[in-house]
């Protein structure tokens, strides 16, 4: 199976902009959630931005006046995220997530990992050290912020397929298929080219966290956990720490 790191730098990364709407689209929508968290962003913060894409909250966090360390592991999003952040200060890293208090030299002040990227975490063990390490890189009062998608309930027969965008040239489906404690994510891209319509598909696989759990795991490491409804169907879990 390719894996998750595989799968977005060769078959979604390509797309990834005009999947999300545009550029300025997903610039608007990051910093309309980061406006939603209320942190006091500002000068002298910093956060860590975990699968940060091209920068879609690490660039709105930037441009006000806070440092941010992005780190993702496609070297595509992150030439991408140099082009759009114009100056703003963010340090974009090529690495797992996991390895991030390697990138560190102080404590931080926030910590997103949000756009369901904590469920691209190979396992139940990976996600229980995420937030170890999350407990013990943030400052006092610091935040960590997940936002991840609901799969303890299967969806069933065509429910399954998901269409994600298209227009005259490009026609993108998801099918998800639920396993017991993972769902397999196949991606089917319908691309139109100078020899006509092509097809590639691409699946990798994603944890079905139970969210009640991850906040009892929060909550284990020292931080009071807050749950709230985020955008497009996510659930956002704002752990702050003691």
């Amino acid at each position: 199976m390719t894996t998750t790191a595989d799968h977005y730098e060769h078959h979604l990364a390509p797309i990834y902009l005009w999947m999300v709407g545009g550029p300025q689209s997903a610039l608007q929508t990051g910093r309309a959630e980061i406006d939603a968290l209320a942190l006091p962003i500002g000068p002298g913060f910093s956060a860590v931005d975990l699968g940060c894409g091209f920068g879609t909250h690490a660039i709105p966090i930037a441009q006000a006046g806070a440092s941010v360390v992005a780190i993702d592991s496609s070297a595509l999003l992150l030439r991408t995220l140099e082009e759009l952040r114009e100056g703003a200060p963010v340090r974009a890293v090529r690495d797992d997530l996991l390895a991030f208090p390697g990138h560190l030299t102080a404590p931080t002040d926030a910590i997103l990992c949000m756009g369901d990227t904590i469920t691209h975490l190979p396992d139940a063990g990976a996600v229980a050290s995420l937030v170890r390490n999350a407990a013990a890189t943030l400052k006092r009062g610091g935040a960590f912020v997940v936002s991840l998608r609901d799969y303890s309930q299967p969806l069933m027969g065509d429910q399954r397929f998901i269409p994600v965008r298209s227009d005259d040239t490009r026609l993108l489906t998801c099918f998800l298929e639920y396993e017991a404690t993972s769902v397999v994510v196949h991606d089917i891209l319908h691309e139109l080219t100078v020899e006509g319509w092509t097809t590639r598909v691409s699946h990798y696989r994603k944890l079905r966290l139970a969210i009640g759990n991850l906040a009892a795991q929060m909550q284990s490491a020292g931080f009071a956990v807050r749950r709230e409804a985020g955008v497009r169907g996510l659930v956002r879990l704002i752990a702050t720490r003691a």
